[in-house]
């Protein structure tokens, strides 16, 4: 990532940890599960950052964000992004979430709308009762890593192999055949993810599935149509497992005018595949569909 002074800021109850890229329109990241503010591609950053202020951000209890009193939740996230950019003295941004960070990009994109100028979403669902769900073998891995994690029991290499395999796809794994080697040594979560607190990927792990697993509600789609924010959907076309890609196609098929980019050979892990081809595409939808914000 360029290099970029790590800053904080007081919002609420908690102290929240960002960085600042380049100059323009602003955009604001929301990470997916279990990373903070140095996950992101270089260059990715550069190609967003070419022509917009980028601003990233550790979630609370994540990096170098402080703990706070209050729970992981998407309405308290929302509430510590709105902060955050109260804080920074930005009335309105372009909002981007990937995985995880999509669904707090949706929720605070309905809980603040006029905050809100455009919304990107990577690897997405607009959750509730449309959902597709991921095969329950796959939600049942997901569950084990992270209980073994959370209670100090190795994992097997063959469950973190199959984690990562799902991640990248068949199409990038043939193409790339060496990414899909894990070290025998890697027995945990927290050796994928140093500084992740447990409790953490735990409830992220929860909060995941109650937007994705709760048929009694509607789903955000609804409400983001009705908002009538400008929004370009990304999906890798190899995403059958962690975020089924058809959830994307649904996102397009609810919000009018929504953009629709399918990456060959990309699976849920497409910003780090393809991040500067991601990010000249955030680039070209947000001159074309945003161009005087």
């Amino acid at each position: 990532m360029p290099q970029s002074k790590l800053e904080k800021v007081r919002v609420g109850d908690i102290d929240i940890a960002y960085k600042v890229f380049g100059k323009g329109d602003r955009i604001i990241l929301f990470n997916g599960a279990n990373d903070g503010i140095d996950a992101w591609d270089r260059s990715f950053i550069n190609s967003v950052s070419s022509n917009h202020t980028v601003i990233v951000f550790d979630q609370r209890r994540i990096g170098n964000t402080t703990v706070g009193s209050k729970p992981y939740t998407y309405q308290q996230i929302a509430n510590d992004t709105a902060g955050l950019l109260d804080a920074l003295e930005i009335p309105k941004a372009n909002i981007f979430g990937y995985s995880l960070g999509s669904y707090l990009a949706q929720q605070l994109t309905m809980m603040y709308p006029d905050k809100a100028n455009s919304l990107v979403l990577v690897a997405s669902s607009c959750g509730g009762k449309d959902h597709t769900p991921k095969p329950p073998e796959f939600i049942k891995l997901q569950s084990d890593i992270v209980n073994k994690s959370l209670n100090n029991v190795p994992i097997p290499p063959q469950e973190l192999k199959s984690l990562s395999t799902a991640s990248l796809g068949h199409g990038w794994i043939k193409l790339h055949p060496e990414s899909d080697n894990i070290p025998e040594n890697i027995t945990s979560l927290q050796q994928l993810k140093p500084g992740l607190p447990l409790e953490i990927a735990n409830n992220q792990n929860i909060v995941g599935k109650h937007w994705e697993d709760n048929p009694n509600w509607v789903g955000a789609c609804e409400k983001l149509a009705k908002l009538d924010k400008p929004t370009l959907v990304i999906t890798g076309t190899d995403d059958n497992m962690y975020q089924p890609y058809v959830n994307s196609l649904k996102i397009v098929e609810k919000i009018p005018g929504a953009w629709l980019v399918q990456i060959k050979n990309a699976g849920h892990a497409v910003m780090d595949q393809y991040p500067a081809e991601v990010g000249k595409i955030v680039n070209t939808f947000l001159s074309t569909t945003t161009p005087n914000n």
